[in-house]
């Protein structure tokens, strides 16, 4: 007897066989046991999660000869029949080589005849995405009204693509993708009763290898039992997949831990002699770090799947949370920008090097912001900062005792003292108060290009005490020095009160200065630093095609609009020329600036766009060639500059807004002109 794969040997017979989807089992088993049967089921999800399985054992439900029942006996000849794939009234259609509406046709014309043998004839339609508008139509009716011994079991991975009036025609099952631990407990199960000797290990790499779907995990196993020569072993298992041996990620993580750039390129080196896949070792440190992170906010929430559960824990231990986040966010723009770099080696390289470059200080050596010293006002605080056109003396670090009698700080000026002002209602003015009986940092800010810049050396200022006042140092209400001119300020005051100006900036254009005022040097400084506007340059145009389309481009720009396409697949379309149509076969050419959009999923949607627009199956090639002739993209930009420069002349020639400049200098701002198709768009 010829061998049975594990994936077809392990198909589940009946519902108390099925793993998971227990969502939809109780569902349907209820609805078997109660008799509310439905004349159309609708199963999704992605491949190997059971949605054939479960169409089989609906069928045998409905017409195992013990009745209609959640339990099929199994042994009848009905139900044998239907899991040797031979019972004549489950027809089952394969959608993708069936897409045509005659196909469609042919099926509904023999849904009028009756059961051969069983109760029900059901219909088991795979892959129903597939279908063409047109077989969608002509299979509405019948899909509604059915015979009542007529049956419709829809099977689909791809949901989004079935039309709105399908859907509500059926009761719709969506069935979810298995978890790693899921697919484990069943491969535990299965080779246990297959007397295959495993390790755990193993088993937690081909259930992840999976990625949710239980048949890719029996076809793995298979793989793994011939490659391990009956045994499913983790080397083994490791070496088939090409995964890495956690060892070595642990190795990369403590070099990048340590800052140790030396033993980060030496564990890269050792990785480099496995010929591994790069990305899939960044797929690897991105998932120690994820559980990491569990470890940190939850340790027991870390499973031992991979015998590493206390190293987990330890780097939870070594690692700050917020450097976890790092590296991780970090690891996954790598992953993104891997296949741009020009060797992989040397772009993972770069990550890990990049990772150890922006690696967060250590915590005793991170800057810290000094704290606010309390009893400061908010104004004084606020001032400290430093500003353009303003200099700061920097604050006492250290204030000495101060005597009983009235003191203030005292700063020795290289040029004429400042005398200080009584304290006062919080205004722009050039000295900041300080309360006279209370301990506090000095900071005087002095007015722009007004009073000269003090200069402080490394010493501290002393703390003079001061006599108790006198009506001849009483200061006034009114100082003189308030009163008296101010003095022109001269070019180096100037400069040093504003730090903000590069001298090397293109000076403004004569007409926007204004004059200023010297009899107050706030006014000045004001003016010298008003803002002036100037005309926006025109956005550059678009590059245009080489050569307008001609023959095979021309019929593709027409097509183009008509296809069911949008988002990526649609900048991909639009940037492409048709080249050549070899009887079903389609060579289009692809602008190479467009690449990074382009892939495989891309390809085979378009594919499909074209295939269901032609209502026949096509083969379409891209090519990364720059069309020499017009693209879609190209010519809705060639309309669009057509319409803006129809838009502008049009301006220019009203004569309403010819008279305005002539008369008031008015000048037209071409960035504010659309035309009337675009705003009507976009209202």
């Amino acid at each position: 007897m010829s061998y049975q794969v594990l994936a077809r040997k392990w198909r589940p017979r009946s519902f108390r066989e099925m793993v998971g989807q227990t969502h939809v089992l109780k569902a349907l088993i209820n609805a078997l046991d109660s008799q509310r049967l439905h004349h159309a089921y609708l199963f999704t999800g992605t491949r190997g999660v059971g949605k054939t399985t479960i169409a089989r054992i609906i069928a045998k439900c409905l017409n195992c000869e013990t009745g209609i029942t959640s339990t099929p006996c199994g042994t009848c000849s009905v139900c044998r029949e239907i899991d040797e794939g031979r019972f004549v009234d489950l027809i089952e259609i394969d959608a993708a080589s069936r897409t045509k509406v005659e196909d469609t046709r042919e099926l509904l014309d023999n849904v009028q005849y009756a059961p051969s043998r069983g109760r029900f004839k059901v219909y088991l339609i795979d892959e129903v995405h597939m279908l063409s508008s047109h077989s969608f139509n002509a299979l509405l009716k019948t899909l509604e009204e059915p015979p009542p011994y007529v049956k419709f079991i829809l099977a689909t991975t791809d949901p989004q693509k079935l039309p709105a009036t399908i859907l509500s025609r059926c009761l719709q099952f969506s069935l979810k993708n298995m978890t790693p631990e899921r697919v484990v407990e069943h491969l535990t199960h299965v080779l246990g009763v297959e007397n295959v000797p495993f390790e755990d290990d193993a088993l937690w790499l081909l259930g992840r290898a999976a990625d949710g779907s239980m048949r890719d995990a029996m076809s793995l196993t298979d793989q793994a039992i011939a490659f391990g020569e009956g045994k499913v072993m983790a080397a083994d298992v490791r070496a088939m997949l090409g995964t890495l041996d956690h060892g070595q990620v642990f190795d990369v993580l403590h070099a990048l831990i340590e800052g140790d750039a030396k033993a980060l390129l030496e564990a890269v080196r050792h990785l480099s002699e496995q010929g591994p896949d790069w990305n899939g070792v960044l797929s690897e440190i991105l998932n120690v770090l994820h559980r990491v992170a569990i470890a940190q906010a939850l340790p027991e929430g870390v499973d031992n799947g991979h015998g590493d559960r206390d190293r987990v824990l330890a780097l939870a231990q070594a690692l700050p949370a917020e450097d976890v986040q790092f590296y991780y966010q970090m690891g996954l723009i790598g992953r993104r920008d891997l296949p741009l770099a020009p060797d992989p080696r040397g772009g993972f390289e770069m990550v890990m090097l990049r990772m150890l470059a922006f690696r967060p200080a250590d915590t005793a050596d991170a800057p810290r912001q000094p704290l606010k010293p309390v009893g400061i006002s908010q104004a004084t605080v606020d001032s400290a900062k430093p500003v353009a056109g303003a200099a700061v003396v920097a604050p006492v670090s250290a204030p000495q005792p101060v005597a009983a009698a009235p003191a203030m700080v005292a700063v020795e000026p290289v040029a004429p003292v400042v005398a200080p002002q009584p304290m006062v209602e919080p205004e722009p003015a050039p000295v900041v108060d300080l309360p006279w009986n209370e301990p506090a940092e000095a900071v005087v800010e002095l007015a722009p290009a007004v009073e000269p810049v003090l200069e402080t050396t490394g010493e501290q200022p002393e703390l003079t005490p001061m006599p108790t006042p006198t009506p001849d140092s009483v200061v006034p209400d009114a100082p003189e020095w308030v009163s008296a001119p101010v003095p022109e300020p001269t070019i180096a005051e100037v400069d040093a009160a504003t730090p903000g100006i590069d001298l090397d900036d293109e000076p403004p254009l004569d007409e926007d200065y204004i004059e200023p005022d010297m009899d107050s040097a706030y006014s000045y400084l004001d003016d010298l630093a008003s803002e002036h506007t100037a005309e926006p340059a025109p956005e550059p145009e678009a590059e245009p095609a080489a050569m307008p389309a001609t023959g095979l481009a021309l019929q593709w720009l027409e097509l183009f609009p008509k296809l069911p396409i949008s988002g990526m697949t649609g900048s991909i379309a639009a940037n492409c020329t048709l080249i050549a149509v070899d009887g079903d076969h389609w060579l289009l050419h692809l602008d190479p600036a467009h690449s990074a959009l382009f892939n495989a999923t891309q390809q085979r949607r378009l594919n499909d766009a074209l295939n269901q627009f032609h209502e026949r199956t096509l083969t379409v090639t891209i090519e990364l060639i720059k069309p020499e002739q017009e693209t879609p993209a190209q010519a809705a930009t060639r309309r669009r500059l057509n319409r803006q420069r129809e838009a502008e002349e049009s301006i220019q020639a009203d004569p309403l807004i010819q008279q305005m400049m002539e008369q008031f200098g008015a000048v037209v701002r071409h960035d504010t002109i659309e035309p009337v198709e675009a705003q009507a768009a976009a209202g």
